[in-house]
């Protein structure tokens, strides 16, 4: 990944950005402290002591006795600015899914902007990758994937800057430079944050929220500000081919009422078209806007989403002896 650094923009950053992907620079910071109940156990861990990089564990309770289970790295949205693994709202999300799609769930606490300008958030990400790659040939330390995960069936998944992280750890993953010691089966993009310069139909028709979106990956990444910056824009003509990508399968979730439904679909489309070996689908949840599922986990169309990603991550499993 890119070690490159830049100095942190001032800190004070109280209520930049408006509409559904940034609201104040506080929100999302409660913590819920991890939990073992019927269905699902939690627990937090520290990945790399040196640098501070953390994540919350799931498990389920059930685990079966002749079979490891699916093994998920979940990358948290917020802007690259807010939340947590820790906090209610993806502490929720991530232990439904987990009692859903009966996996094992590794959280990461990623460094957050401004303090931790891009491109800590991704270095942080690749390292957590790495520690988790650390247990595939020989025991690691932390038992629950030692005992419970199948580095057979690995999958990337995030929400909307999550969903960003994932993808450019896939193409990280796909780089033979990069000798990460683990293969990736599938990726799994929910509302991806991908943007660029050149703005398309519905971002052109709602110039308000464009303008809050055009504002933050500057903010985020004050050293290169470009909206076309590969890591922002996969599709841009100077970005790096997607058949390259270094996973299986691709899914990916938009939302009809999302600013960023349209780059979700270029997206999917590039792809299909890159001459990459893999296979990816989409799916569009009408009538939603951008991470609607975080606020409402018992809504019809949150079951819809979380039993599509559960479907996806047990594909082609063989049946419980």
């Amino acid at each position: 990944m890119d070690s490159s650094s830049s100095a942190s923009p001032h800190p004070d950053v109280v209520s930049q950005f408006t509409g559904s992907l940034l609201v104040e620079r506080f929100r999302g910071t409660d913590f819920v402290p991890p939990s073992s109940n019927t269905v699902v156990s939690s627990k937090d861990v520290t990945l790399l002591p040196q640098s501070n990089i953390s994540a919350r564990l799931f498990l389920p309770q059930h685990t079966p006795r002749n079979r490891k289970l699916p093994l998920l790295l979940y990358f948290h949205g917020g802007g690259f600015l807010v939340s947590s693994p820790f906090n209610s709202l993806h502490h929720n999300y991530v232990s439904t899914l987990v009692a859903n799609a009966n996996i094992v769930a590794v959280s990461i606490d990623y460094s957050l902007a401004p303090e931790h300008p891009i491109p800590a958030a991704y270095e942080d990400s690749w390292a957590a990758l790495h520690w988790v790659a650390s247990h595939r040939k020989s025991p690691g330390p932390e038992p629950w994937l030692n005992e419970h995960a199948d580095f057979r069936r690995v999958f990337l998944a995030g929400d909307s800057v999550g969903a960003n992280i994932v993808h450019n750890l896939a193409m990280a993953a796909g780089n033979p430079d990069n000798e990460l010691d683990l293969e990736i089966l599938g990726a799994a993009l929910v509302h991806p944050f991908f943007w660029g310069s050149h703005p398309t139909g519905s971002e052109a028709m709602d110039p308000e929220r464009k303008a809050s979106v055009d504002r933050l990956w500057p903010y985020v990444c004050p050293s290169t500000p470009d909206q076309d910056d590969p890591r922002l824009n996969p599709v841009a003509e100077e970005s790096p081919s997607l058949a390259w990508l270094g996973c299986g399968r691709v899914l990916v979730r938009v939302a009809e009422k999302d600013i960023l439904k349209e780059r979700g679909w270029l997206y999917y489309n590039a792809l299909s078209q890159s001459g990459w070996l893999g296979v990816v689908e989409i799916h569009e949840t009408q009538e939603e806007d951008h991470c609607f599922h975080l606020e409402d986990l018992g809504s019809n169309k949150a079951q819809d989403l979380i039993q599509g990603l559960a479907d996806f991550f047990n594909r082609d499993m063989p049946p419980l002896l």
